[in-house]
């Protein structure tokens, strides 16, 4: 009867581990049928697909096997689907729960990439609406992601081109200062557009923006009747830019 008792009770532990093992298996086969559906429809250009598929994936298989890729898919998704609030979130949560994973140096250049298209939008694209007059927050919040990935991983092969956008949000960045600096030379605030452009001298220096800082310089200057100062910024300018309509026209 001891006997009977024991090859019954093997008998059904060996039942229970086939169909655990059936059972994950089956797990296993139904989110990779999910991951296939995501990357099918980013395939074809449906990243709102895409997102959908992809956040059923983590909800119902959130330790499985396509888990892992599918939170750093997930990120991709999300930017192209125009949703850059969600696709900064899903880079952050990667990089809090896989600090040391060889795709982190990813998540935060997308990250950065995301950020940069905050605040821009269909409407902004279609007018032509200058990037550089918009909120520049996104953008310094963007420079520093791009940092990190250029500081922190300058191996990865995403730093060559992070340090490329980061001149492109630093040029950016120089312009807004120049339509702040402008728009108190329009208002009569001499001071307060010499103080903005000293800026764009001191943070943006090798910029687009510099020529046109000093040009407001000499012009502010002239208005506060402080000749001494505009002949400074005059010289400077004409050192540097020796082509400048306003060196020629003071020659």
């Amino acid at each position: 009867m001891f006997r009977l008792v024991n090859v019954l009770f093997l008998a059904t532990v060996v039942v229970l581990a086939g169909c655990a093992t059936a059972g994950k298996q089956g797990e296993e086969q139904a989110a990779k049928a999910l991951y296939q559906e995501a990357q099918d429809a980013m395939a074809s250009a449906n990243y709102e697909g895409a997102v959908d598929t992809l956040e059923k994936l983590q909800a119902r298989y959130p330790f499985g096997p396509y888990a892992e890729q599918a939170q750093l898919d997930i990120i991709y998704a999300y930017h192209k689907a125009g949703d850059p609030d969600s696709a900064i979130s899903a880079a952050d949560r990667f990089i809090k729960l896989n600090p040391r994973h060889p795709a982190v140096p990813y998540a935060q250049y997308m990250k950065g990439i995301a950020q940069m298209g905050r605040g821009q939008s269909s409407i902004t694209r279609m007018f032509g609406i200058d990037r550089s007059s918009r909120n520049p927050k996104p953008l310094r919040a963007a420079f520093r992601s791009f940092q990190t990935v250029v500081t922190e991983y300058p191996d990865s092969p995403y730093a060559e081109d992070a340090r490329k956008r980061m001149m492109i949000v630093r040029d950016l960045l120089s312009r807004h200062e120049l339509h702040i600096a402008q728009f108190y030379m329009d208002r009569g605030a001499y001071v307060a557009a010499v103080n903005r452009a000293k800026d764009i001298l001191q943070t943006y220096d090798e910029t687009p923006a510099v020529e046109t800082a000093l040009e407001i310089m000499v012009k502010a200057y002239k208005q506060l009747g402080i000749p001494k100062l505009r002949e400074d910024a005059l010289r400077v300018l004409r050192e540097n830019y020796p082509d400048n309509p306003l060196v020629k026209s003071n020659s």
